[in-house]
């Protein structure tokens, strides 16, 4: 019987993940949102939409002194995450729960992660799901939870001054900030350039849960060269394994 997951590599051989051969496939933003994510030992992170948990990995591969629970509503993915944690011996500091934001499951109590992490579907929800594979549709467009409700879920689940780090991309900076205004300070906008002079079609948010510190923009990380390989500094996240700081 043919296989219908492949077996790759991440943070050159440091992670390994199993994922879907068809549909969604990891990209580079899981890797470098949990690059970004600042952690102090024993803190518990939680990443809302993890996927077959590229996060979730990456982030318990860089700080095995954090502990890191993923959330994911799609059943396939959310197997393959768990074995994936099981694959990678990484079940003293990371693990799954099945469940959807929009009814979380009890386990997940609220105000009580230090950082909460999220990838969302980058396509609102007037784009069409109907593509060939239902799976990658839901990860990449919106369902009955759209941006403003992965927001809320994030500010129920963090603590107070706890951090929210998402993902996204530019062109929707202006619906996330609205999201979260009055709710979240100091926040910091990460612009993810593409090469050099070209406009950054990614973005991280940072901010902190119940303070209010200024917006800032930060330089930002040019990820390629215009030949398309990476730049020392995107190789150094993506292959090296080192963080990611938002703010020098």
């Amino acid at each position: 019987m043919q296989a219908t997951f492949s077996e790759d590599s991440l943070l050159n051989g440091r992670v390994l993940v199993r994922q879907p051969i068809e549909g969604y496939r990891i990209a580079i933003d899981p890797v470098l949102l949990a690059a970004s994510i600042e952690v102090a030992p024993g803190d518990h992170v939680l990443d809302i939409g993890a996927g077959v948990g590229a996060a979730t990995l990456c982030l318990a591969a860089r700080r095995p002194d954090c502990r890191v629970t993923g959330l994911e509503m799609q059943w396939t993915y959310f197997r393959l995450a768990v074995d994936n944690i099981t694959l990678n011996d990484f079940r003293k500091n990371a693990e799954m729960v099945y469940g959807d934001l929009s009814n979380p499951p009890p386990r997940l109590a609220a105000g009580t992660f230090s950082h909460v992490m999220a990838n969302p579907p980058y396509l609102d929800n007037t784009h069409s799901r109907h593509q060939p594979h239902a799976e990658k549709a839901i990860a990449t467009v919106e369902g009955p939870a759209d941006l403003a409700q992965w927001a809320r879920f994030c500010l129920l689940m963090t603590k107070p001054k706890g951090t929210i780090t998402m993902i996204h991309r530019a062109e929707r900076l202006g619906e996330i900030l609205s999201c979260f205004a009055g709710k979240m300070g100091d926040i910091v906008v990460f612009p993810l350039w593409p090469s050099l002079g070209k406009p950054a079609k990614r973005v991280l948010v940072r901010g902190r849960k119940n303070t209010q510190g200024p917006l800032r923009i930060a330089p930002g990380l040019v990820l390629h060269y215009d030949n398309g390989q990476f730049t020392p500094e995107a190789e150094a996240i993506l292959r090296g394994g080192e963080g990611l700081r938002l703010l020098a």
